[in-house]
């Protein structure tokens, strides 16, 4: 079992501190600006609680309210305490789409969602970036096995040559196939 919580809290954190003048900026995930990123940390939320509930419906679209970062953000505190259940971790569950996994790697894909998609959120928005080593290594861990043999290759780009020296953060999200470098070079071009 992996505590979700320090990922969960840092994303709710950058979540409610996402300004308005901030929503329209890119972000190193390409297909999404940052508005767009945060439906999509709300959808993922939503989806990755219901499979630690065993509950294989679909996630409900994001509402349209008027305060996705604070929707999101709730979705964000019920992923990280449905994680929190031993019984989240055990088991199997199948998707609609017919995608049946071990609960184990369930709950270690929506780490990687926090993980990856807050690196995203931070870097978009010009804010820091800092997790516990542990929550980092159990992170890099999974991508390291799991995105070269993933059942959905499409969902990740191509891995980012980086040195076995960078930082953990570093070296996990350029095996999700983003550059590490993503802030440097988005305000160069």
């Amino acid at each position: 079992m992996i505590d979700l919580k320090p990922a969960c809290d840092t994303m709710i954190e950058l979540l409610l501190g996402t300004s308005d003048d901030q929503l329209t900026r890119p972000t190193p995930c390409s297909e999404y600006n940052v508005a767009q990123l945060i439906d999509h940390i709300d959808e993922v939320a939503q989806a990755f609680a219901a499979i630690a509930r065993k509950d294989t419906g679909e996630a409900a679209a994001p509402d349209g309210g008027d305060d996705h970062r604070r929707t999101g953000a709730d979705s964000v505190r019920l992923l990280g305490r449905a994680w929190d259940d031993p019984a989240a971790w055990q088991g199997a569950t199948e998707l609609r789409a017919g995608l049946e996994l071990p609960n184990q790697l369930w709950g270690k894909i929506a780490l990687t969602e926090m993980v990856v998609h807050g690196w995203d959120l931070a870097v978009a928005t010009g804010r820091p970036f800092a997790l516990p080593t542990a929550t980092l290594q159990a992170c890099f861990d999974h991508v390291a096995d799991f995105i070269p043999n993933a059942p959905v290759p499409e969902l990740w780009g191509p891995a980012v040559e980086t040195s076995d020296n960078a930082p953990l953060i570093d070296r996990t999200v350029a095996i999700t196939g983003r550059n590490p470098r993503w802030a440097e070079t988005a305000l160069r071009g």
